[in-house]
């Protein structure tokens, strides 16, 4: 299922995502997360050993929500870890422009970004739930 164009604009703008995985325990566990939108692809990045990636590696489906009030888009994948310690350095200064200034980001990276192995987490959008002004 493509995304339309309203979605893929919505997505485009910087707001936050709530990951969802499933747990070692089976019980679903969710993080709120900075992303982009590459293509029909979610892209997100964390720090190695974090629990969302020693998890992810156990389970890769997952269901990400954007939400704006009642208007919302949940999607759903199946995630890939890209362990490139380069791309995970430049997809977090991406993204994190998304969100954050220049000078901002730079802080973030010299205060702990430049120093963590930092992995990238894609994610193709294999299905689509879409409400409100975003469901037409």
């Amino acid at each position: 299922m493509p995304l339309t164009d309203a979605q893929r604009a919505y997505l485009n703008e910087p707001r936050y995502a709530v990951l969802g995985i499933l747990g070692a325990d089976n019980s679903i566990w969710q993080t709120v997360m900075w992303y982009r939108l590459e293509g029909d692809s979610i892209i997100m990045n964390t720090a190695n050993g974090r629990l969302k990636e020693r998890q992810l590696r156990n389970n890769p489906k997952v269901s990400i929500t954007v939400e704006d009030g009642y208007d919302y888009l949940t999607l759903s994948g199946t995630a890939t870890i890209d362990d490139d310690p380069d791309r995970g350095q430049r997809e977090i200064r991406e993204i994190g422009l998304r969100y954050q200034s220049e000078a901002e980001n730079e802080k973030m990276a010299t205060g702990g970004w430049n120093q963590q192995h930092r992995i990238t987490i894609e994610v193709p959008i294999a299905k689509i739930i879409a409400h409100g002004k975003l469901a037409g």
